[in-house]
């Protein structure tokens, strides 16, 4: 019997580009889905699907369709579909739960796949000294000032998340991420708890490190190239899509 693949994405930030420069990226989107359904594998998004996202109780931004599309098609395919919030995520309601069946943390997770022990996370906030990040994550994330976000008209209020999320990448891009940068010590970490592979994203920048008995991954980003993780039981991947 052949066993069902697992694939991992995240950072694709859809929204970021005009629609005539990411429609390429659209498609590349599409078809990762299709070979998704045909292998009937289970689906982690490890957060910033989209560049921002903002969920209003009545209103779907226009350049979501497609993607929300290709989503609710594979889950009424019968793939699971599990989403890790990122920090781009600014509020998540109950679209993605409700309409897509797709289910939602906003915390790093443990899986276990084919026997392996699995940390999913996106990678933002890991630790406490992170303060200027924290400081921005407890303003968005706060459901006081989400609920009177959301009386703003959906054109001014999509301006603003543009513009936190321009303020966050800042923010992502500036960090150095070599070895002393507390994705690659978190992970270290974990690793040396007992788990087989951290799987994150949030840096923009791949990697494949081998640390003890286990590996850190950082799936990149979209913005950069487009690719996806996948592990088969015996293997984890990164490839281009």
């Amino acid at each position: 019997m052949k066993l069902k693949k697992t694939y991992f994405i995240s950072d694709t930030h859809f929204g970021f580009y005009e629609y005539s420069r990411e429609k390429p990226l659209i498609e590349k989107f599409e078809k990762l889905c299709k070979i998704i359904t045909e292998n009937q594998g289970d689906f982690f998004i490890l957060g910033d699907l989209f560049d921002y996202w903002f969920e209003y109780k009545s209103v779907i931004q226009k350049y979501s369709y497609r993607i929300l599309t290709c989503l609710e098609k594979m889950s009424e395919s019968g793939v699971n579909i599990t989403y890790i919030i990122g920090n781009h995520d600014f509020a998540h309601r109950d679209l993605f739960e409700k309409e897509l069946n797709i289910k939602v943390l906003d915390k790093p997770c443990t899986k276990i796949i084919f026997n392996k022990k699995f940390l999913l996370a996106h990678g933002d906030g890991l630790i406490g000294k992170d303060t200027g990040y924290m400081i921005l994550k407890s303003i968005v994330r706060n459901k006081r000032l989400q609920s009177l976000y959301a009386k703003l008209h959906p054109n001014i209020g999509i301006g603003l998340a543009k513009y936190f999320s321009k303020k966050s990448r800042h923010y992502t891009n500036e960090r150095d991420y070599g070895e002393n940068d507390y994705l690659y010590q978190f992970s270290k970490k974990k690793i040396e708890e007992g788990y087989d592979y951290v799987v994150m994203g949030h840096s923009h920048k791949f990697s494949f490190e081998k640390i003890g008995n286990g590996y850190y991954i950082n799936l990149g980003s979209w913005l950069i190239k487009p690719a996806y993780g996948v592990f088969d039981g015996s293997k984890f991947e990164l490839l281009e899509i």
